[in-house]
């Protein structure tokens, strides 16, 4: 949109001076209707990737419909305008800002209640200030809508004021911004405004209601401001800065140093507050002074001539007469003045050491200061310096580091990189999004032990639903090779107990929010890092991450941790537990199991065992009451429920049984869809787990098929939690389709344990016979199972085998056997996948999986479990 008379943007509308005149007289309400509902940080960094990727593409239409709102900078493709929206996309590209926010508030969802320090129920957030003004500068195309954006990040109301001059950059671009977020939440939070300083009204309104101003420009720009601002609101200053180079001997002497200077110097046309405006020597000689002046001058010819950009009256009359009075003083001996023919830059040479502004447009003053001397004259100036560039040696570079950055610098740099930054720098000392947010902390009582995060108490996360195919194992490791080396941090190799095993990558921050998200998914399980003191007994080693996950989440949690790992040597193992008095046990059912009973002799005497944290597989409901009464384990939760490709997924809480976990909701948005389309199943029916993660730098893992199966759960949970509930109902192999029925591996396992109290192992064959479907159910041979007697419990128990039987569609029998006779795979502890294939000769078959020896594995006596 051109017209001028609508040059407002009003929340999500472009208005007009009247009806931004009445707005402004309602700005509270608007306000405090926006901040009503919280601003999740993963909706911002959506719209901004987007946005970013928008503009990368020369042929998006975006920036056709931006052009005309460009500064007047060559053209809409230009090299100039290249360069704008180059800067735009690199700071809004979600690695930019996950990188930013790591750094100024902890993480990518800083607003979220957690608890620092889990050990103690005290939950500590960044909570927005609530409306931030952001008074922009008209010199930097940029600035104004980069400041806003700023504001959001940290959760804010938004409310800026660009130039009566300037164009409307900022005003596009933010609408194109709001555009990208189907919720509206960020349409709701921003509000962009151009009129001049002169319409003191409307400033004393925008000014009035906010809690935070945010004012660019030099000192008259800050006191036009401070009248405005109400008693309480935080005054933010991003004000002009004066940089400067200081260069030791070996700095000056040193031609590529020089040159490397002249192109700081140009660079921008010393426009931005990091570009020099005086360069120091380290000495106190006047021969020296001006011999690198005349260097200096040299390198700057050397320059390409500035752009054809006609200098206002105002600057060039400074400009003339700092030349002029220098050339003055060059009769009394304090200075000489080197200025190029035609007037495009000065080196001004002076021998006193005041630090003195530069007029700008490739004019530098060089200047004598020895280090000893750098505190005192740098010191008195402390409030208007930013950026000091530093040529010397090593040990020059250290020492002189620590002196300007005593004497009020915030920012050291080499010489040649002054206006080079790096993604999540801070800025004139401060970092912008603190100075926009609020550290808020809640006390609470025992009664919150288990709750990690007091927002699940309070609200649902809602991210935008998730679009775009479905994606296999395969999809996703093609998308691996795509991801760019700074990206790829961190190389997880899964184990390959569904398929080949296959690469997943990380980049560290990636993978320190998973694993805080996983340590948060313990506390609710009813892990105490006070007082539970806990073996890591996953797997170390080959293909396995569990161990190095669960270290790292027990290390976020401050937990006590004997890192020992799974061992073929069961009673070292148990000596160790007993002799450091571990009261809670992390491994894989299969090893726990058969460490629990190799050294039972040791630790049911030792009765100190109270709680069990598994993953990987499941402990049957007879392996359950096992451990409860004979070894007195009061508590046997997963761990976690997660994929070496997306991390943590879901967690247990103390409410949760068998499969049942919540999603990591923050993390992860979940789609269960049916087995042979890309529909939703009807509410509490099975269908496939679809994931796709919000959390992750360096991929998009959108609309993953992990290969399970599950159903949602309704309601809100007992322990309180809005995060969504699922239930685990196996791999999506274990489903076998007889006819019009669906029949699942777990079933048969579960009434196997329940009718017949059965603990071993079951494997599960579906052939096709002569006259109709064969299913044979293959278990471990004991002298208490009756194969007759099982098969009517089966029939008994399982309605849909029962119907198929009836109706002649399905032969079923129970087969014993040896459990030396039982497929299995060579990788892993025992569990069961199912494997399906149809036809003539093929089988659906669990493969058992087992790492030990198969007599290293034995069933409680009989006599234990009663």
């Amino acid at each position: 949109m051109t017209d001028t008379t609508t040059h407002h943007y009003w929340q999500g509308a472009f208005i007009g001076d009247d009806e931004a005149a009445d707005r402004l007289a309602a700005l509270p309400a608007a306000v405090e209707a926006a901040l009503a509902e919280p601003l999740d940080t993963e909706t911002v960094l959506a719209a901004c990737d987007a946005l970013a990727e928008a503009l990368r593409d020369p042929g998006h239409p975006l920036r056709e419909r931006l052009a005309p709102h460009l500064p007047a900078v060559g053209g809409a493709d230009g090299p100039a305008a290249e360069e704008l929206f180059a800067e735009l996309a690199a700071f809004l590209g979600r690695g930019s800002l996950t990188r930013k926010l790591h750094r100024e508030l902890g993480g990518t969802a800083p607003q979220r209640l957690t608890r620092p320090d889990a050990k103690e129920t005290v939950y500590e957030a960044w909570a927005p200030v609530g409306l931030v003004a952001h008074i922009a500068p008209g010199n930097a195309a940029t600035v104004a809508p980069l400041s806003l954006i700023e504001g959001l990040l940290a959760g804010n109301v938004n409310v800026l004021k660009t130039s009566g001059a300037d164009t409307l950059l900022a005003q596009h671009l933010l609408a194109e911004l709001a555009a990208q977020d189907p919720t509206g939440a960020l349409a709701e939070r921003i509000i962009v405004l151009r009129f001049p300083s002169s319409r003191q009204d409307w400033l004393r309104l925008m000014c009035a209601p906010a809690d935070a101003i945010a004012v660019w420009g030099g000192e008259a720009a800050v006191e036009g401001v401070a009248a405005h601002v109400p008693a309480g609101c935080r005054l933010v200053e991003w004000g002009h800065k004066i940089s400067f180079a200081y260069l030791t001997r070996d700095g000056w002497a040193d031609e590529e140093t020089l040159t490397a200077l002249a192109r700081d110097i140009c660079l921008f046309e010393q426009q931005a507050c990091s570009s020099p405006q005086v360069v120091y020597l380290d000495t106190e000689d006047a021969g020296e002074l001006h011999a690198c002046a005349e260097r200096l001058a040299a390198a700057l010819a050397a320059r390409p001539a500035p752009a054809g950009t006609e200098l206002d009256p105002a600057e060039y009359a400074e400009l003339t007469t700092t030349e002029h009075l220098a050339r003055l003083e060059e009769h009394l001996g304090f200075t000489r003045v080197l200025a190029a023919p035609d007037g495009t830059w000065r080196v001004i040479a002076d021998t006193r050491p005041a630090l003195t502004a530069s007029p700008l447009h490739r004019t530098v003053w060089v200047k004598p200061l020895p280090r000893k001397n750098l505190i005192a004259t740098l010191r008195p100036m402390r409030r208007y310096l930013q950026t000091a560039g530093i040529a010397g040696s090593r040990t020059d570079t250290a020492e002189l580091s620590a002196l300007v950055l005593a004497a009020g610098a915030t920012r050291v740099t080499p010489v040649g990189a002054m206006t080079a930054g790096y993604s999540g720098e801070p800025h004139d000392g401060v970092y912008a999004l603190q100075r926009y947010s609020r550290r808020v902390a809640v006390q609470a009582d025992r009664r919150f032990a288990a709750t990690a995060c007091l927002d699940d108490l309070a609200r649902p996360v809602a991210f935008p639903a998730p679009a775009g195919p479905l994606l296999d194992k395969a999809a996703v490791q093609d998308l691996n090779r795509g991801v760019d080396r700074g990206d790829a941090e961190l190389y997880f190799r899964s184990g390959g107990s569904t398929g080949t095993p296959a690469l997943s990558l990380f980049t560290y921050e990636d993978y320190d929010t998973q694993m805080h998200a996983a340590a948060r998914g313990l506390l609710a399980a009813g892990y105490d890092p006070a007082r539970d003191r806990t073996a890591n007994l996953f797997y170390c080693g080959g293909m396995y991450g569990g161990f190095i996950s669960f270290f790292s989440i027990l290390e976020r949690l401050g937990g006590v941790q004997m890192p020992m790992a799974a061992g073929p040597d069961h009673r070292a193992t148990a000596e160790m537990i007993i002799a450091y008095e571990v009261d809670t046990l992390f491994g894989m059912p299969s090893y726990l199991w058969q460490l629990l009973h190799e050294a039972s002799d040791l630790l049911r005497p030792y009765g100190g065992i109270r709680k069990i944290y598994y993953g990987g597989e499941h402990f049957t409901e007879e392996q359950r009451r096992t451990l409860t009464e004979t070894y007195g384990i009061e508590v046997i939760r997963s761990i976690t429920y997660g994929s070496t490709d997306l991390g943590p997924l879901g967690y247990q809480c103390t409410h949760s049984t068998g499969s049942v976990h919540h999603l990591h909701a923050d993390l992860h948005t979940l789609e269960i869809v049916e087995t042979d389309a890309d529909r939703p199943v009807a509410p509490g029916e099975t269908g496939r787990l679809v994931f796709t993660t919000r959390a992750r730098r360096g991929q998009h893992l959108d609309r993953y098929v992990i290969g399970d199966l599950g159903r949602a759960l309704p309601g809100r949970c007992p322990c309180g939690s809005h995060a969504p509930r699922f239930e685990l109902l196996g791999r999506l192999g274990e489903v076998m389709r007889v006819a019009t029925y669906f029949l699942n591996h777990r079933r048969f396992v579960a009434i196997a344990q329940e009718r017949l109290h059965y603990s071993g192992e079951i494997q599960t064959f579906l052939t096709s016979g002569p006259v109709r479907e064969v299913l044979t159910l293959r278990m471990e041979r004991t002298d208490s199972l009756d194969p007759v007697a099982a098969r009517d419990a089966f029939l008994a128990a399982y309605p849909e085998v029962r119907s198929a039987v009836a109706e002649q569609l399905l032969d079923f029998t129970v087969e014993p056997v040896h459990g030396a006779a039982l497929d299995r795979t060579p990788t892993r502890g025992v569990s069961g996948v199912a494997s399906c294939g149809r036809g003539p000769g093929r089988r659906c078959r669990v493969r058992t999986r087992r790492r030990f020896p198969r007599r290293r594995l034995r069933p409680p006596p009989r006599s234990a479990a009663a």
